[in-house]
């Protein structure tokens, strides 16, 4: 797999060069915004820094996932930015994961290959079921769409498996490590308030019926759980 390794750093882009081909991997780097978009059309996954020269890592990936060749490139922003607003806004743009520096390199490793194995395998639905249709809210599967009262729903990648995972285990209780186990992929060991901005993200783009996204109930002292019946 050949992995993009973007940063304006020296010394971060070669320690990324280091060990991931020490793990096996084809590494390529960039170290401004302009040189990542040139690059990016060939890799296979994508390490992006967001304070970068030229073009900062959040237009990157708007524009990565918002072309045709390249919107299906997993993407992991590194950076410095630990902000809610920042980690808010590099999920809405579609990036598949978002961890701060200083980051461990083992744990960096378990990401690219979790969500690597997402990307390769999309999660079955279970007994063969295509669509899955609850009131107004209908998930296309086979499509990966998701749509509302006739409309499609503009949902992230992590928030289209959050509410799929809700729609075919109705009633189950999650905890937020678990959410983020079976979402995100990795056994994950810190702040969890990634899982709170998705739901909280999720419930406001179903806001246009309302038995749908309060549907979607926190379990106080535990987690989450989508708690529906058809009247």
């Amino acid at each position: 797999m050949k992995i993009l390794a973007v940063d304006d750093d020296d010394s971060i882009r070669d320690l990324l060069t280091l060990q991931l081909r020490r793990h096996g991997y084809d590494v390529v780097t960039a170290a401004d915004g302009e040189e990542a978009l040139e690059k990016a059309p060939d890799a296979d996954f994508i390490v992006l820094d967001l304070m970068l020269p030229k073009l900062d890592g959040y237009e990157v990936c708007r524009r990565l996932k918002s072309a045709e060749k390249t919107k299906n490139i997993p993407i992991i922003m590194l950076t410095a930015k630990t902000e809610e607003i920042d980690t808010v806004l590099g999920l809405e743009l579609g990036a598949d994961d978002y961890m701060a520096k200083p980051f461990s390199m083992r744990e960096l490793l378990a990401r690219i290959k979790a969500v690597s194995r997402r990307a390769q395998k999309p999660e079955d639905p279970g007994d063969g079921q295509l669509t899955m249709r609850l009131g107004p809210l209908v998930m296309d599967f086979g499509a990966y769409r998701a749509s509302l009262g006739g409309h499609d729903l503009q949902l992230t990648p992590k928030e289209y498996e959050l509410l799929k995972l809700f729609l075919t285990h109705i009633g189950r209780a999650y905890t937020r490590d678990e959410l983020l186990t079976r979402i995100w992929g990795y056994e994950y060991y810190g702040d969890t308030r990634t899982v709170d901005v998705h739901i909280r993200h999720l419930r406001s783009k179903l806001a246009s019926a309302p038995e749908i996204a309060k549907a979607i109930e926190t379990v106080r002292g535990v987690g989450y759980r989508f708690q529906y019946e058809e009247k």
